[in-house]
């Protein structure tokens, strides 16, 4: 039997002048928010949540902690829109691919929840639009990302520079595409 609920609602067309970045990961989850400012994008926060930090091993246990510290930044920083790695496993790793999704998940029913809007992007979209080359190395997307953002150092660690990256390319996707949202 399937209940409906009333508290899910179809996306209605609005402007989008914060976005949410996220990089999934099951132990470290790295997430930016960016403003849209003129031509460009402001910083307001970035960090990782890491489930490590959840005292159990437990599945359950990191997937709740995961769940509600999304919770807590969305309310915080209200963004309208949702930017999400896609995932990506090398075939030899099937568990890890798995593992990714169920972090996934709960990153989608959180946005699900406040009504974002989710646009996934994968890597080497994310660094064509950064570096111009969708094989760029970290280094190189890390420093477009201070460059973009104006930051006095590198972004650090890795899961906070691909969430700075995903959502900055979801600020120039949005430009490009419907400007009038912004």
């Amino acid at each position: 039997m399937a209940i409906a609920s009333s508290n899910i609602r179809e996306l209605q067309p609005q402007t989008f002048k914060r976005v949410l970045g996220i990089d999934p990961g099951l132990q470290v989850t790295g997430y930016s928010v960016l403003e849209k400012v003129g031509q460009g994008a402001k910083l307001l926060e970035a960090g990782i949540i890491s489930t490590k930090d959840s005292g159990s091993k437990l599945l359950q246990v990191r997937i709740a902690s995961l769940y509600d510290s999304l919770m807590e930044i969305i309310e915080q920083f209200k963004p309208q829109s949702m930017a999400v790695e896609q995932l990506f496993s090398h075939y030899k790793h099937p568990r890890t691919a798995i593992l990714m999704a169920h972090a996934r998940g709960v990153i989608l029913l959180a946005a699900a929840q406040y009504k974002l809007s989710v646009t996934s992007y994968n890597p080497t979209r994310v660094k064509k639009t950064l570096t111009g080359s969708g094989r760029a190395g970290k280094l190189q997307v890390q420093w477009a990302i201070q460059r973009e953002l104006g930051l006095a150092a590198l972004p650090e660690p890795p899961d906070v520079a691909d969430a700075m990256a995903i959502g900055l390319t979801h600020i120039h996707a949005i430009s490009l595409e419907k400007p009038e949202l912004l």
